[in-house]
């Protein structure tokens, strides 16, 4: 069961091992969305990206591959590829970048990391943003995968225009 709570999500809620995960994409493009967040508060995901994108780590990047960088004691990012390429307004594409099935193989990584390290799974609304995908999709793959695992959703706070 996923908790949905009002907040930040590079800042997950709780005591103890903490699983952050965002969705990336397959062109080893960083810049858009919720990484953009995701860097001004921890350098270290886009340098662990960048160089595992540029084939600089010997693990595998692909669809589905997911990445642990470490960023505090109690805090691990999840760069989870799960998009074919990138949204692009000059370019646009028959179908949005979201690959569910990507999303679904990295999350059952995710939820193995998560079972070893008894941490539990934090995000933003993954795949649903600059990766078009449907939440309404994702939720289920979400609630399949990591099963028995505790999963908080962060949904910024509406601001008022």
């Amino acid at each position: 069961m996923i908790l949905y709570v009002t907040g930040d999500a590079t800042q997950p809620q709780g005591d103890g091992p903490k699983l952050l995960v965002h969705v990336c994409n397959d062109i080893g493009a960083w810049g858009r969305g919720f990484v953009l967040a995701l860097s001004k508060r921890f350098k270290a995901p886009e340098q662990a990206f960048k160089r595992w994108a540029a084939g600089d780590t010997g693990q595998p990047y692909a669809l589905g591959e997911v990445q642990f960088v470490p960023v505090a004691p109690d805090l691990t990012v999840a760069n989870l590829v799960g998009q074919h390429d990138i949204a692009r307004k000059n370019r646009p594409a028959a179908a949005p970048p979201v690959r569910y099935e990507a999303i679904r193989t990295g999350l059952r990584r995710v939820a193995e990391e998560a079972r070893r390290g008894g941490a539990s799974v934090h995000m933003p609304r993954i795949g649903a943003g600059v990766a078009g995908g449907d939440w309404a999709v994702i939720a289920p793959i979400i609630e399949e995968e990591l099963a028995g695992l505790p999963v908080t959703v962060y949904d910024l706070p509406e601001v008022p225009c």
